[in-house]
């Protein structure tokens, strides 16, 4: 039986049936989650339906709920962390964060002003524009970041007076559990049911007939089946996606003072990042020196069990990815690129592959065109700035990319011809509650985070006044 246990209606709801979930340190099971049925998730369903009529009325009692939900997430850090890394992998520090992050990102919205707008006040007539629920939204998580991109979903859409059935992902289900189990005196029953199991419960809840908006964030190939199961209900969507994403080195740029900046984006989370870099693009004349400083970083990377102290980077998260990065980096070294640091997976139990820096690779391998998502970092050269711009766009992704170089505003006008939702000068991964966040071409469909994360889950209507 699962430790933890469903939320629905504000009650902890069992099933029938469990899963397992493996721990990526040890690739052993070391848990099982309850496997929702369809009965369960249509009770989820309604209970989120039923307290959406008198959620969506008070705006200060939202506001007060949200505020109170973030700090309980700040109290249960501790408790909820060590959750986290043991189906994630990531290190218990990160953990820590991320469950804090969950709780900033709530603090935000519960004091974001949404002010209704006045479009014409004039003697004919007096005219706004304000922003409405929709109903209950259906919210889908990943395994990278489940806490905190689950944040992204719950904060906008219960302030908006949205309620929501949240289902994690299989490989991540126990602590997006735990956080609901945590919530569940502090919202009212039905406003945030979670639910877990596997893909088929995904395609129950894109398919049902309750929601009137889906927030995923995932895979291309998912989100594309996810926007054709909302169409034939015209449900609305929300798809955050993948990304390749690009770093460019200008030819000003000193690579050991951006080594650093360009190390820690690449492999935060142990590069199983939408928005990390993805590939670098180095001027000839430096790529040398760029290969170096970056696999010098790479060697001295500490990379361990998460619930080890000092370790940096735990395991990729699951067989499926390792297997798929093990692949990649395998490809290209076959292909005729240098492994300067890594290469190769590690030796013993877990998903753990080492950090590597791949040089003398080109745009043609798959490592450079194809989504890595692991602990893998292809190094490209060029000679021509508008060659390496090309390149860079020439994906159909374009969720984020970053330009460096010692002259900032060159950077940015260089930055600005990037086809991506954020383009970064001199950083990357800098991502906030209140700067938006989506990607353009196959990277999604609408924006999280800010007041246009807000808008994704409210409907306009206008409010048209006769004077005469």
């Amino acid at each position: 039986m699962s430790d933890f246990t469903m939320t629905i209606g504000g009650q902890g709801v069992a099933a029938q049936e469990t899963f397992d979930v493996v721990n990526p340190a040890t690739g052993e099971v070391h848990a099982q989650a309850p496997d929702c049925t369809e009965k369960q998730l249509d009770q989820a369903m309604e209970s989120a339906a039923a307290a959406y009529r008198d959620w969506r009325r008070d705006e200060a009692a939202r506001r007060a709920a949200l505020r109170a939900a973030a700090d309980v997430l700040f109290a249960k850090a501790a408790d909820i962390a060590p959750v986290l890394t043991a189906e994630q992998g990531k290190p218990l520090q990160d953990a820590t964060m991320e469950v804090y992050g969950a709780g900033v990102w709530l603090k935000y919205y519960a004091d974001l002003e949404v002010p209704a707008e006045v479009i014409q006040d004039d003697d004919n007539a007096l005219v706004e524009v304000v922003r409405k629920p929709m109903g209950v939204v259906a919210a889908i998580t990943p395994w990278n970041f489940p806490l905190v991109l689950g944040s992204w979903k719950i904060a906008p859409a219960l302030l908006a007076g949205n309620t929501m059935v949240l289902k994690p992902s299989p490989y991540t289900p126990r602590s997006t559990l735990a956080l609901a189990e945590a919530l569940r005196d502090t919202l009212p029953p039905g406003v945030l049911n979670v639910v877990s199991g596997g893909d088929r419960l995904g395609a129950w809840m894109t398919s049902h007939p309750v929601p009137r908006k889906i927030s995923f964030t995932g895979s291309v190939a998912t989100g594309k089946k996810v926007a054709a199961a909302a169409a034939p209900d015209l449900k609305r969507v929300t798809l955050e996606l993948g990304g390749n994403d690009p770093a460019i080195l200008l030819d000003d740029a000193d690579p050991a003072q951006v080594a650093d900046g360009l190390f820690a984006a690449a492999f935060q989370n142990n590069g199983q990042v939408c928005s990390a870099i993805k590939r670098v693009y180095a001027p000839q004349h430096r790529y040398d020196e760029v290969v170096e400083a970056l696999a010098a970083r790479a060697r001295a990377a500490k990379v361990g069990d998460g619930m080890t102290e000092g370790v940096q980077y735990g395991p990729i998260n699951n067989r499926p990815q390792f297997e798929r990065v093990s692949e990649l980096v395998a490809d290209a070294i076959a292909g005729g690129a240098r492994a300067a640091a890594g290469g190769k997976p590690i030796d013993g139990p877990g998903f753990f592959f080492e950090p590597t820096i791949l040089a003398d690779v080109s745009d043609g391998s798959r490592i450079v065109d194809e989504e890595q998502f692991g602990p893998a970092l292809p190094v490209v050269p060029y000679t021509d700035l508008d060659e390496a711009l090309a390149r860079a766009n020439g994906t159909h992704f374009g969720l984020s990319g970053s330009v460096w170089g010692a002259d900032a505003d060159r950077a940015a006008e260089v930055a600005a011809q990037l086809d991506c939702g954020t383009a970064w000068v001199n950083t990357h991964l800098a991502i906030a509650p209140h700067q938006p966040f989506g990607g353009s071409k196959w990277s999604g469909i609408g924006v999280e985070n800010g007041p246009w994360g807000y808008y994704g889950f409210t409907e306009l209507q206008v409010i048209h006044r006769s004077k005469r």
